[in-house]
């Protein structure tokens, strides 16, 4: 056989290899979702290893850990108040996907977490959440407790550095954009893409509160 044929056989087995994996992943994060639609292509399933223990500061001043609510699922996002656009489009959304699971509404908690605690303080954080949604809470602490929390949720953000004739104090955050559901027992179970539309996640919030065993 010639060998540029050979090549090319093999470059076409290597694309169908591929395509056939992101087939079996779009599928995987559709059943895992548990909600049929071509719309969860922005839900993704969660994983045991995405979360884990905290210990941060809500806007109350009080100590909270990953263990708080313990039988509330927690819709979780992380961000800075300061943001000048994805952060607040992101909570609007969590906010109106909680209001649309209607009686089932309180066993959802809404929670965001600072990447900003030099400016995100307690009182800032008390101005800021109940904008969004009553029951939300933010969360911020020291710079190694908000790092930790970040680790646990492999969570990226980084400082950006002012221009040189800026205020010190006036600067963005870059930060990865991922809304997550967290299950009572504190599992990672679905990961909510940026822009993902709230009847999304309602629907799916809904479809793991119904299969949930009832206590």
């Amino acid at each position: 056989m010639p060998r540029s044929r050979l090549i090319a056989i093999v470059v076409a087995v290597l694309v169908v290899a591929v395509l056939a994996s992101g087939a079996v992943w779009f599928q995987v994060a559709r059943n895992e979702a548990g909600v049929p639609g071509a719309d969860n292509a922005q839900v993704m399933p969660g994983s045991e290893s995405i979360g884990g223990a905290y210990t941060l500061v809500d806007q109350t001043g009080g100590t909270v850990t990953q263990d708080a609510w313990p039988q509330r699922w927690k819709l979780v996002y992380f961000g800075y108040t300061f943001c000048p656009d994805v952060c607040p489009t992101e909570l609007a959304s969590m906010a109106a996907a909680v209001d649309l699971l209607g009686e089932a509404a309180d066993r959802v908690k809404p929670v965001f977490i600072s990447v900003d605690p030099e400016r995100d303080t307690v009182d800032r954080l008390a101005e800021y959440v109940p904008a969004f949604h009553p029951d939300m809470v933010g969360l911020t602490g020291s710079e190694a407790q908000v790092k930790a929390a970040a680790q646990a949720f492999k969570v990226y953000y980084r400082k950006v550095d002012p221009a040189d004739d800026a205020s010190p104090d006036y600067y963005l955050m870059d930060h990865s954009s991922f809304v997550y559901l967290i299950s009572p027992d504190g599992r990672t179970v679905n990961i909510f893409r940026p822009n993902t539309a709230p009847e999304t996640m309602a629907e799916v919030m809904r479809a793991r509160i119904d299969a949930a065993p009832t206590s």
